[in-house]
């Protein structure tokens, strides 16, 4: 007999990387429900703002849900105060809007980056409920557990007891960021079923922001 499941991961895996004057951002393209692939080319990253985006893993139904709420949040702020947000203030949105729902929560793992308002990079890290915090690099979703080993290693985040407090940001400049981003990815397809066809990677700087796309592997 069919039962009513309210949660479903769909899988995938997103990644942030923050410099000292950019943000990486990247997620695969991949859709899927256990062994099936319903499709290979569902974005996971959404635009919340000027700079600021928004990369989510989980159940694609709330994914959606979440990000249409913060977008419309946005817009009515927008109109309110005649500016758009900045990454910080909307961190504290998203943290605030999955803590409302913590009874019966957002089935979504998620990502933010973008640059705050003295232009340097900022990546925050989120649980279901709304626990965050601002890091210089991270990663959610089915493949974390294989990528975040890799970017310690190699980015090297100064621990947050360490006083005084050390900047956050990653040492590594823009387009080395980038080319560690496809080398974790690349890595993290070979092992992870659920994280695989595209990857989709998302640069936000002073001059705006772009986007690029590379195929990863489709097994």
């Amino acid at each position: 007999m069919a039962r009513f499941e309210a949660y479903e991961n769909n899988g995938g895996t997103c990644v942030a990387v923050a410099g000292a004057d950019y943000c990486v951002v990247a997620a695969d393209t991949r859709l899927s429900v256990g062994y099936s692939i319903l499709s290979r080319d569902s974005s996971k990253i959404a635009h919340l703002a000027d700079k600021c985006v928004l990369a989510s893993s989980g159940f694609q139904g709330d994914v959606k849900a979440l990000q249409r709420n913060l977008s419309a949040k946005e817009l009515l702020y927008e109109h309110n105060h005649n500016k758009k947000m900045s990454c910080p203030a909307m961190a504290q949105l998203l943290s605030n809007t999955l803590y409302y729902k913590r009874f019966f929560p957002y089935y979504a793992f998620n990502v933010l980056g973008g640059l705050d308002s003295e232009g340097k990079g900022c990546v925050f890290t989120y649980d279901a409920v709304g626990s965050y915090e601002r890091t210089g690099y991270s990663s959610q979703g089915t493949g974390a557990a294989l990528m975040m080993p890799v970017l310690d290693n190699q980015l090297k985040s100064p621990s947050p007891l360490l006083l005084p407090a050390l900047d956050a940001v990653t040492p590594l400049s823009q387009s080395d960021a980038v080319d560690l981003v496809k080398d974790v990815f690349a890595s993290a397809t070979e092992r992870d079923i659920y994280t695989g066809d595209k990857l989709e990677i998302v640069v936000i700087n002073s001059s705006g922001s772009h986007r690029e796309f590379i195929e990863l592997r489709k097994d």
